[in-house]
Order: structure tokens, then sequence, then C-alpha cells
């Protein structure tokens, strides 16, 4: 909720809106219609609204112009492994990150190595692909200097910001809990002794 009324509040004089057709028909037009990732054509029913940095305490991701696509629903799950971690190795960004598994630097088990593996199987067509569509991207954010002047700020800033409203948010929720069941708990004689009333009607 706040990454949204953010994005509400830094994109309202921007020039593009991507509520709207142009926007989504301008960024289906830059990758041709296939995904950003994969390359695979976007079919109806199988593509999303993907965020390139995501929308998480972690990557501070804004649904704004230049970073918001349409991908596909295969690329848009999988990439949550490395949108979601609190520390990326790869690359500074999430996309960045999830391009960037072309089996040579991680371990053997990587899934996302695989997942590569299994779109690709040649690994020189892999590692030449992968770097590719990242260029493809980076022109595509470039187009947005809008979104490129607050990256350096909302990267720098936000995580920690989010990392404490997450954890303040965390516990309110628990103490209120904790009172709930409390006041439930001392509700709960009331209740057995009804219930044993009733069980038991000619006491």
């Amino acid at each position: 909720m706040c990454l949204h009324e953010l994005s509400r509040r830094v994109a309202e004089n921007w020039k593009y809106r991507i509520d709207g057709e142009e926007y989504e028909k301008l960024v289906r037009d830059q990758f041709d219609n296939r995904c950003p990732y994969c390359s695979h054509p976007l079919q109806d029913g199988q593509s999303v609204i993907e965020h390139l940095d995501g929308m998480n305490r972690h990557r501070a991701g804004l649904h704004v112009a230049g970073n918001v696509l349409v991908a596909c629903r295969r690329c848009n799950s999988e990439k949550r492994r490395d949108d979601s971690a609190r520390t990326l190795v790869l690359a500074e960004s999430g996309w960045a990150s999830f391009l960037s598994h072309d089996g040579s630097r991680c371990a053997p088990a990587c899934l996302t190595c695989k997942y590569w593996s299994s779109i690709w199987p040649d690994a020189a067509e892999r590692k030449r692909r992968l770097i590719e569509n990242s260029e493809r991207i980076r022109s595509f954010r470039a187009a947005f200097p809008e979104m490129e002047e607050i990256l350096p700020s909302v990267r720098k800033a936000l995580p920690a910001l989010l990392s404490k409203l997450y954890s303040d948010c965390q516990a309110f929720a628990e103490a209120e809990i904790r009172s709930l069941l409390e006041g439930i708990d001392r509700l709960a004689p009331k209740r057995s002794e009804h219930s044993t009333r009733v069980a038991n009607p000619k006491e």
C-alpha cells in the first residue's frame, strides 16, 4: 500500500500513466509482444503485469512507467526468488540478477539456473540471450528519464524505511492478536459453564 501510494504521488505529472492502453501498447511494441525475460510470445491469458524492481521491502520498486512491463506468468513467478532476496550477489537489482543466472556463477542446485537451462539448453545460446535481454531492458528503462532520476534515491532510502514499517506493522498485529486471544480466553470459562448446563438439562 505504501509503495502504491508513493508511486501515485511521484508519477502524478509524468508523461506516461501506466493505467492506460497507451503505456501497455508501448511496452508490448518495445519487446515485440514477447516476454522481456525469456522472449516467448505473450499469449492471451499467459501474460501478467510485471515490475522490474519488485514491489517489496527489499527491492522497493514503484508502480510507475519504466518499472512496469508485461511478462509471461512463468518468468514472473521464477523472478520472485531474486526479487524477494534480502541480498543479491549477481547484480544490483532483482531483474538484472534474474537474468544473470547463466549457470556459471551459482551452485548446481540453483533453481533459477535450472529454469534458464530449460528455456535455452545450449549454454552458449543461453548466455547470449540473457545478455541480449538484459541490454534490451536497460534500453527500455533509459527511455524513462523520470524513473532513472529517482531510482538511486529510491534504492538507497526506501528498503530501510519499508523494513521498519513492516516490522512496526508486524509488532502491532502481534499485539492486537495477543489482546484478542486473551479476551477470548477470559470468555472461555463462561462458555464451558453454559455448555455444561445445556448438556445436562435435568440438573
